[in-house]
């Protein structure tokens, strides 16, 4: 598959789909469940990631510079505070638990 001209590795795509669930059920997350935006996410996550050499946040603008890009790659230092504040990371990767009644 090609996403921005490049191609994706889905094997990667699929790896990194089964990282991003273990994290979130480890951490008290879910996965966004529109499928068509989780895929996005995640081959922008699989392209960086071959490309780079890390799994640099698709949404996030890196600086070129690898130390101060660290707090970049997902899941970013900025995950936990976003879902916390908005329900969702920036990228739209990682939501919040629904509520249980």
């Amino acid at each position: 598959m090609t996403s921005g001209g490049q191609s994706v590795d889905e094997g990667e795509v699929e790896a990194i789909r089964r990282w991003a669930e273990e994290y979130a059920r480890a951490h008290g997350f879910t996965l966004n469940t529109n499928k068509k935006q989780l895929g996005t996410v995640l081959r922008g996550l699989a392209r960086n990631r071959a490309k780079l050499g890390e799994q640099y946040c698709p949404c996030r603008l890196r600086t070129g510079d690898k130390e101060k890009d660290r707090i970049i790659i997902c899941p970013c230092v900025y995950h936990k505070d976003e879902v916390t504040q908005s329900g969702h990371c920036h990228c739209n990767l990682f939501f919040e638990q629904p509520k249980r009644e």
